[in-house]
């Protein structure tokens, strides 16, 4: 994990979102095979990194191994249809180690502490850019940001 203090800080709008929100998709490739997985995840805000549970032998976590780079989608818990509401993303995957990964542990746990009774590792998505889609004020609102 590298998080970089020098990076811009990230618009209150996407930080609020990101922790409202309960499930990010993770898009993962491999000799140019894509592949997506859903897992629920915690914001953790100045590190600007996504923490999630997940067992080691999962084809996401086994490819985001192989390939850090990775890309993804939070849309809203609850969706309405008339006004599109998202991120999309890409970032950095890597397990949850040293005081950022303790961080993110602590974060993921505060949010699902019934997690912690399963088995699986914590990992981090460090964000690196960003494209925040709000249509609930001004149709074609686009918020970008980027590490």
């Amino acid at each position: 994990m590298s998080t970089s203090t020098n990076s811009p800080a990230m618009p209150e709008q996407i930080a609020s979102f990101l922790e409202e929100q309960s499930v990010v998709t993770i898009a993962t490739s491999i000799d140019n095979q894509p592949y997506c997985a859903s897992c629920y995840f915690a914001f953790v805000p100045g590190d600007n990194l996504l923490a999630f549970k997940s067992d080691s032998d999962t084809r996401h976590v086994e490819e985001a191994l192989q390939n850090n780079l990775v890309g993804g989608t939070v849309l809203p818990d609850k969706i309405t249809q008339a006004k599109p509401k998202g991120v999309q993303f890409t970032g950095v995957f890597s397990k949850a180690e040293g005081s950022v990964g303790d961080k993110a542990k602590k974060a993921y746990l505060r949010k699902y502490p019934v997690a912690g009774i399963f088995r699986g590792d914590i990992w981090v998505i460090e964000l690196s850019k960003i494209k925040f889609t709000d249509n609930t004020l001004v149709f074609g609102k686009k918020t970008l940001w980027e590490r």
